[in-house]
C-alpha cells in the first residue's frame, strides 16, 4: 500500500471524506516504516512502554483492522493475536520478520478495504463478542481512524527517536 499524501477534497461526500482520512492515516503509518532495519523495528525506546515499537504497533493495528472489519462487522471468528488470552499479544511480534508485519497489514488493508466498499456505512455489525460490535459500519470506521491516527502519532515519536526522522505529510 502505498502512502497516501493527500487529504480528501474539501467538497467529498462524507464516505468518501471518511475514506479519504482514513488512507491518509494508514499511509502515514506505512510511510513511519520506510527504512527501518530490523532492529530498529523492533528496538524499544520508550521505556515504561516496551511493546510500543514500530513492529508492534504496526502488528497491533493489523489485529484491530482484522477484529472491526472482519469479526465485529462481518461475525468471522477471529484468527490471530489478540483472542489468545495474553495481554498485548496482538503487539508482540515474535519471529515474523518486520517486511512480513507490514506484508501482513498490507494484507489486512485491502480485506478491510473489501468490506467497506461492500457495505453501506449504515448497516450494523454482526458479531457477538462484546456490545460495540452491533455499531455501524459507520461507526467501526471512525474508530478505526481514530485508532490509526493516534498509533501514527504514536510511530512518529518512535520514530523520531529511533533516528531523528520527522514530519508525517
Amino acid at each position: 500500500m502505498p502512502p497516501t499524501r493527500q487529504r480528501p477534497a474539501f467538497d467529498a461526500d462524507q464516505r468518501t471524506a471518511l475514506l479519504g482520512w482514513y488512507d491518509l492515516q494508514r499511509g502515514i503509518v506505512v510511510m513511519k516504516c520506510d527504512g527501518l532495519s530490523e532492529a530498529d523495528a523492533r528496538r524499544s525506546v520508550i521505556p515504561g512502554s516496551p511493546l510500543m515499537t514500530v513492529a508492534g504497533i504496526v502488528s497491533h493495528l493489523t489485529w484491530a483492522e482484522q477484529l472491526w472489519f472482519e469479526h465485529a462487522f462481518l461475525g468471522r471468528e477471529p484468527d490471530g493475536p489478540g483472542w489468545d488470552g495474553v495481554e498485548d499479544s496482538e503487539f508482540q511480534v515474535g519471529d515474523r520478520s518486520f517486511s512480513q508485519v507490514l506484508a501482513s497489514y498490507d494484507a489486512q488493508c485491502r480485506r478491510s478495504d473489501e468490506v467497506l466498499a461492500a457495505h453501506d456505512l449504515d448497516e450494523q455489525g454482526v458479531g457477538g463478542q462484546f456490545p460495540s460490535a452491533g455499531s455501524t459500519l459507520g461507526w467501526m470506521l471512525l474508530h478505526m481512524l481514530e485508532e490509526t491516527a493516534r498509533h501514527a502519532g504514536h510511530l512518529d515519536l518512535v520514530r523520531e527517536l529511533l533516528d531523528g526522522e520527522t514530519g508525517y505529510y
